[in-house]
């Protein structure tokens, strides 16, 4: 039975301090996700964007985590979208905005389900305030969906059905001191570049999936599109040589396709961090958008 996919859009840009990933759900919505979506065989409803308020409108709140009280009101807002979507017995494909939204995206996921979460960026997003150089809370969902250090107990931020045993960074190279402490120190499991080149993206995808869906109801996958090299996916803010190739980030969205054509293992989707500002001829909403279609089921053949 084809996915009834609903579309949501968090263009906000709060997290960052690269003015224009708010742009982000457009340009991927420009780059024809309608015809990808249609391609890989879902129904697909596009629900329109959340309401986010300029962040030149506003003044940071704290310097420790930028513009905090306003990344609250917005995924609050997100993550009762994301499980009134699930609710309805539809799909929530989410496109960002900064990374800073999967904390609305994961917290309404896993509101009503024990989740694993599947990470695929260049970073590990396991920043808290205190430990974070920037301050920017793009570098923090995942230690706040986890409750980790000034998150804990924070209802708004927290994922309640998500275990740090169930999460799996896929491709990571560019983490700060205090953040790569704080990931080995935890139950979460991390693959770097270098265990996709030595083992291939499949066969570390392939295990990340074994790892967040153990014992969970279903996984949340989050694509930052910086995952991939800044040659092949320009458009980012905060790019790091290195990354996936193009093909390496289609097999590992296909590998995850086919995973979940075999067992019913997706239950949401984000796609963040794109910025059309900094991109060449929308080239990263391109990908972006052929990205969340093969996640979804599109196929060669």
């Amino acid at each position: 039975m084809a996915k009834n996919v609903h579309v949501i859009g968090a263009p906000m840009d709060y997290g960052s301090d690269r003015r224009g990933v708010d742009m982000g759900p457009s340009a991927i919505r420009y780059a024809d996700l309608a015809a990808e979506l249609d391609a890989a065989g879902v129904d697909a409803v596009d629900t329109g964007d959340l309401l986010v308020p300029r962040a030149e409108e506003r003044e940071p709140s704290d310097g420790r985590a930028k513009f905090l009280e306003e990344i609250e009101d917005v995924t609050a807002r997100l993550a009762d979208e994301v499980a009134d979507t699930l609710a309805d017995g539809a799909f929530p494909l989410v496109l960002g905005g900064d990374h800073a939204v999967a904390i609305g995206s994961l917290s309404g996921s896993a509101r009503d389900a024990e989740i694993g979460a599947l990470w695929l960026d260049a970073h590990g997003d396991f920043n808290t305030p205190a430990t974070s150089p920037s301050g920017n809370v793009h570098g923090m969902p995942l230690a706040a969906a986890l409750g980790r250090g000034e998150f804990a107990d924070t209802e708004w931020a927290n994922a309640a059905g998500l275990r740090e045993e169930n999460v799996a960074l896929v491709g990571l190279r560019n983490l700060d001191p205090s953040e790569r402490e704080a990931i080995q120190e935890s139950e979460m499991t991390a693959f770097t570049m270098s265990d996709i080149d030595e083992r291939g993206v499949t066969s570390v995808v392939d295990e990340a999936l074994d790892i967040v869906t153990a014992g969970t109801d279903g996984v949340h996958v989050s694509l930052d599109v910086d995952w991939l090299d800044p040659d092949e996916a320009p458009g980012v803010g905060t790019p790091v040589r290195g990354g996936a190739t193009y093909r390496e980030a289609h097999a590992a969205l296909e590998a995850i396709a086919q995973r979940d054509a075999e067992e019913d293992l997706l239950r949401s989707l984000e796609v963040v961090e794109v910025n059309p500002i900094l991109d060449e001829s929308n080239r990263t909403a391109d990908i972006a958008a052929e990205l969340a279609a093969s996640a979804l089921g599109k196929r060669i053949l």
